[in-house]
């Protein structure tokens, strides 16, 4: 529930999309998160935490990702973003399955996850729960709390549709976004 990159995405892609997007953005970080805890309970997750190689790459290639998303937005602010016209499903022409993957890619790239899940998971394992269920718990709280999110910031959507909040918005997730790649790609592994 804390701020992060994925909560980032879900804000923006509800305030500027809609709610629809923001729910599947929000769908997206969710099977990112159930990837996660299957990769913690069958120890590929371990893999990459105890790997310098593995987990140099994958927080390479997610800090760059992170970059990308804020650098779009801190463009989209420059730009003022043009009139969002709230009677169109997507104000950027991208449907709502661009949305999931900006979500699962925010998740799945983020070696931080990785560490988490690993840290969480095996305290789990020697209870008996099986992994599915494990990762279907996880996958609930992660959909319930973004899907929350995307609804009430989508409910605002008449809001940011004003050009200076939707600059700012922007504006700050792009300053977020950036900060967190940079973050990221300066991290050491614990």
């Amino acid at each position: 529930m804390s701020p992060g990159p994925d909560f980032a995405v879900v804000v923006r892609r509800s305030a500027v999309s809609g709610r629809v997007h923001g729910m599947a953005a929000a769908s997206g970080i969710a099977v990112g998160v159930f990837a996660w805890v299957v990769a913690a309970a069958t120890g590929v997750a371990a893999l990459l935490a105890a790997s310098a190689a593995a987990f140099t790459v994958v927080k390479v290639v997610g800090a760059a990702y992170l970059l990308y998303l804020g650098v779009r937005s801190l463009l989209a602010a420059w730009r003022g973003g043009g009139t969002l016209r709230l009677d169109v499903p997507d104000a950027g022409g991208r449907g709502p399955g661009a949305a999931f993957m900006e979500g699962f890619l925010t998740n799945v790239l983020n070696p931080k996850a990785a560490l988490f899940f690993v840290a969480l998971v095996p305290q789990f394992l020697g209870a008996g729960a099986p992994v599915v269920a494990l990762s279907a718990a996880a996958l609930v709280g992660t959909v319930a709390w973004f899907l929350v999110v995307a609804n009430v910031v989508g409910a605002l959507r008449k809001l940011f549709a004003r050009p200076g909040v939707r600059r700012a918005v922007d504006a700050l997730t792009g300053v977020a976004l950036v900060a967190l790649g940079l973050k990221l790609a300066t991290s050491t592994r614990p």
